[in-house]
């Protein structure tokens, strides 16, 4: 009889320990489900709720003139461009695509001037005039397509070889 109650008791122990054994990797296994079962690499980007503005939400539209502060202009031709005033850039009717056509023949009728590179998807002439290095970008608004200088930071290109290129590029769009 001694023998069959140590049987039952290691049989009883053997038991209990697989039982524990089971419950606890049973625990281990289900984890972490979806996106946070991946490294933190591999997890997709959150974007807060406030930065998921739409583009033309506000404050970053190019302004435009009233016919009040406009300067008074000899009438030209339907066909030839209207510039609406402005240092760093300007307004002229018509596409985007037409524009950087018209912009990039300009730009070769300049003298002095030096085309590095072209973007045409990025409405970007890359130039160097005068000892400066900066885009002359074509970007489509409300009122046909704006020109513009921008220096290698993004900002306006405010220096004097930019704003005389600029001038000059609205005299030869304005013919």
């Amino acid at each position: 009889m001694r023998q069959s109650v140590s049987t039952v008791r290691v049989l009883s122990y053997a038991l209990l320990a697989v039982a524990v054994a089971a419950g606890t990797t049973g625990c281990f296994k289900r984890g972490a489900k979806g996106d946070y079962a991946l490294a933190p690499e591999m997890r997709p980007l959150e974007v807060p709720p406030d930065l998921n503005v739409p583009a033309g939400a506000g404050g970053n539209q190019v302004p435009t003139l009233s016919a009040a502060t406009k300067p008074a202009a000899p009438a030209a031709p339907a066909a030839a461009a209207a510039p609406a005033a402005g240092n760093s850039g300007f307004t002229i009717p018509g596409g985007k695509e037409e524009a950087f056509a018209k912009v990039g023949t300009a730009l070769e009728g300049v003298d002095g001037v030096t085309i590095a590179s072209r973007a045409q998807l990025l409405g970007s002439y890359d130039v160097a005039y005068e000892g400066s290095n900066f885009l002359v970008r074509v970007v489509a608004v409300d009122a046909g397509a704006y020109i513009s200088a921008v220096d290698p930071r993004g900002l306006p290109a405010t220096a004097e070889a930019p704003v005389k290129l600029i001038a000059a590029l609205k005299a030869k769009l304005a013919q």
